[in-house]
């Protein structure tokens, strides 16, 4: 009677939390859609090892270190792999890449994934990053529609659900009005406020969407990578950094334009910036554990739960039996009745 309960309680246990739940746990890759926040590599290497230039930038990466999906990676236990990263500096959310117009905006790169992969792993995280460069695109002339940034995000996400994708983090976008490169002249800070709060208020209803809407199976997770970047905006101590306002070179390179604000000489470890539009390695550290803090609360469930959800599973399997043995009992004085 004793296993009966028990086994019923770990069976009850692993209906209340599914395995997939322990998913952040075992992810087998992560593969990554978006810009220059998430590229590694792949700009650098389409342009010969050009752009963006090293040593100003690290081996590729549009910072001085690492960007934060390696920083995820190695939260999750996994080995980074380049090849699963599909993001391009320049990107938009779109067909359009701003920086070199032969580079794949953010639909490119999902189709080339779909085409080469009809069918995804369910056991990998996925990553939309984009959007950053629709509207650094009012440098060159035009401001994108957030609604329509919005749009090529939701059809990249179901683009990726159609084959089989089943986690996927969708990132939302700091604010753009408190990046140096918004400091061109004083109009453009409130602007570039604007159409990030449209934006993000815009991908947050698509995400309940998207959500409410697909399988169950289906986990579209928001990433609210704009409050991480208010908190450190308006408390860099807290984070370990001194300065985020500043940057820390200008390489025109990477950001066709002069800024009135000049790069000032500085430890890139307490930077939160390390070019008008680019976060330091440090403030990629920051994101990716941010990030992994969001895996977490639906991966592992804390060991006070766990046992209080045994024990409620005990309990429940014990008045099941209980109403199991009162049911036949009954059954069986009415069939007595009946047959006697």
């Amino acid at each position: 009677m004793k296993k009966t309960i028990l086994t019923t309680g770990f069976f009850l246990l692993s209906f209340m939390f599914p395995l997939k739940i322990l998913a952040a746990q075992n992810y087998q890759d992560i593969y990554v859609f978006g810009d220059s926040f998430s590229d590694t590599g792949n700009a650098f290497n389409a342009t010969n090892k050009t752009f963006p230039p090293s040593p100003a930038y690290f081996n590729g990466h549009f910072s001085n270190g690492p960007v934060w999906v390696e920083y995820l990676a190695q939260d999750l236990g996994l080995s980074f792999n380049p090849r699963s990263n599909f993001a391009f500096g320049g990107a938009t959310t779109g067909v359009d890449n701003i920086s070199v117009p032969e580079f794949p905006g953010l639909q490119q790169q999902i189709a080339s994934f779909t085409a080469k992969n009809p069918s995804a792993n369910p056991n990998a995280l996925y990553i939309v990053w984009a959007g950053a460069n629709d509207y650094f695109s009012y440098f060159a002339g035009g401001v994108t529609n957030p609604n329509q940034a919005v749009a090529n995000i939701s059809a990249a996400v179901t683009s990726l659900v159609a084959i089989g994708a089943q986690d996927i983090i969708v990132v939302n976008q700091p604010d753009l009005g408190k990046f140096p490169v918004a400091n061109f002249n004083s109009q453009i800070p409130s602007l570039f406020s604007t159409l990030t709060n449209a934006h993000n208020s815009g991908l947050n209803a698509t995400i309940n969407f998207l959500n409410q809407q697909l399988d169950p199976d289906i986990n579209i997770i928001p990433f609210n990578v704009n409050n991480l970047f208010s908190r450190i905006i308006a408390e860099p101590k807290e984070f370990g950094l001194t300065n985020a306002t500043n940057y820390c070179i200008q390489d025109l390179s990477v950001v066709p334009l002069n800024l009135p604000t000049q790069p000032v000489a500085c430890n890139p470890d307490e930077f939160l910036f390390w070019d008008p539009v680019h976060p330091t390695t440090a403030a990629h550290r920051l994101i990716g554990e941010s990030a992994f803090s969001v895996l977490k609360p639906v991966s592992v469930p804390e060991p006070f739960n766990v046992l209080g959800v045994l024990a409620f599973s005990a309990f429940g399997a014990v008045s099941a039996l209980q109403r199991h043995y009162s049911v036949n009992a009954e059954q069986s004085n009415l069939e007595g009745k009946l047959h006697p």
